[in-house]
Parts: C-alpha cells; sequence; structure tokens
C-alpha cells in the first residue's frame, strides 16, 4: 500500500533565523563605521599637515623678506612738502586748432581746462592738476601712470645698513 507522508510541521527551530545571519549586518555596520572613522582621521591629518607647511612657509618668509619689504615701503613712501614744491608746476593752455588733443588728469578722470595749474613730472612728463598728484605724492613717491620712482633719496639705507642695526 501506498504510504501517506505526513504533512510537514513547521518546527520553531526553522522558523526563527540562524544566529549567524542575524549578525551579519551588524559586522558590516562595524566595518563601515571604523572605514569612515579612518577617513576622517586622514582628511584631518591632511588638513593639519597643510596648515602646518603653510605657517612654517609664511614665517620663514616674515623672517627673511621683512628688511626687503621695510627697504622698499621706505623708498615708496611719500615724498616731503620742500620735494612737492621743487618738481615744477605750470598753467594748462590748450593747444590752438586741436581741441581732439585734451589731455587731461589721470587721477581725477577730468580733462585739464585753460589757465589750470598743472603739475609735470620731471621722469616721465606726465601732467596732473597739482592738487591731485600733491595728495598722491603725500603718500606715494612714484608716478601715478607709469608708476616710475620720484626719488632715490640717499637717506633711505641699504640692506647692509639695516642689517647693522638688527
Amino acid at each position: 500500500m501506498p504510504q501517506i507522508s505526513p504533512s510537514p510541521s513547521l518546527s520553531p527551530t526553522l522558523s526563527n533565523p540562524p544566529c549567524h545571519e542575524a549578525q551579519k549586518p551588524a559586522i558590516d555596520f562595524n566595518v563601515m563605521v571604523i572605514v569612515a572613522a579612518m577617513l576622517c582621521a586622514f582628511v584631518c591629518a591632511l588638513g593639519l599637515n597643510t596648515t602646518l607647511q603653510c605657517a612654517f612657509q609664511c614665517t620663514r618668509r616674515t623672517i627673511s623678506e621683512t628688511i626687503q619689504w621695510m627697504v622698499s615701503r621706505r623708498q615708496n613712501s611719500g615724498l616731503k612738502k620742500k620735494e612737492m614744491v621743487a618738481l615744477p608746476t605750470s598753467t594748462y593752455a590748450n593747444p590752438a586748432g586741436s581741441p581732439s588733443s585734451a589731455s587731461g588728469c589721470a587721477i581725477c578722470l577730468s580733462d585739464f581746462l585753460d589757465g589750470e595749474k598743472i603739475r609735470v613730472l620731471p621722469k616721465c612728463n606726465h601732467r596732473f592738476h597739482v592738487t591731485c598728484i600733491d595728495k598722491w605724492l603725500f603718500s606715494h613717491s612714484s608716478c601715478p601712470t607709469c608708476r616710475l620712482r620720484l626719488k632715490f633719496s640717499e637717506s633711505v639705507p641699504s640692506t647692509d645698513q639695516i642689517d647693522c642695526v638688527l
């Protein structure tokens, strides 16, 4: 006679997942947290390294280039009042018959009018209103148009003289 197989019954052990399968996602999560922490530590170390390199370079530059910076600042400091008064001034007169060649002040950007006082810089022959160029020359010793230095004063110490003082 044919045998009838018993009907399958659900056993309590088969309905619950095995223990090792339930812990597998937890292990993956722990590995991901560790990798993320290591990545953050690496990025922080790179940032710290870059910051320290920048700080050392800036410190080295300020120590080695301070003297040259001081000399250049003193050379481009403004003119003294007696040096400024010694610069030639003239009265502007528009060349006869050529209104198209009217020039203007490069500082205030307005054209020269007949009879205005202008100052002509001796080394480059650029022309400016007296009031405009005087304000400029109080704080700079160069032409505002071409940056040609107007004074090469002997009163400015050389780098050798500054080294002796320091």
